[in-house]
């Protein structure tokens, strides 16, 4: 199942660790703090448990939406590189 994840966590180091934690569930980066991929339901579960233990007692808040294929498929992106020396 297509899952866009996202998070908000002020500490440098717990932040990091969640980003390793997606990585490692082979979630692809959208963001710097978002991700996104396909997760079955128990490995959403998992890394949700993964990510509150990486957080450990630091604030932080970790959003995890599942999308059906329809609502992945009309998305829309806009990613463009320019010149940003305007």
């Amino acid at each position: 199942m297509h899952c866009l994840l996202i998070y908000d966590i002020p500490n440098d180091r717990a932040r990091q660790k969640v980003a390793d934690a997606c990585l490692d569930y082979g979630l692809q980066r959208l963001q710097y703090s978002a991700f996104c991929g396909d997760l079955t339901r128990t490995h959403q579960r998992a890394l949700f448990v993964e990510i509150k233990r990486r957080l450990g007692r630091r604030s932080g808040n970790v959003q995890l939406f599942s999308l059906d294929t329809p609502a992945w498929n009309g998305r829309r992106v806009l990613a463009q590189e320019g010149n940003d020396d305007d």
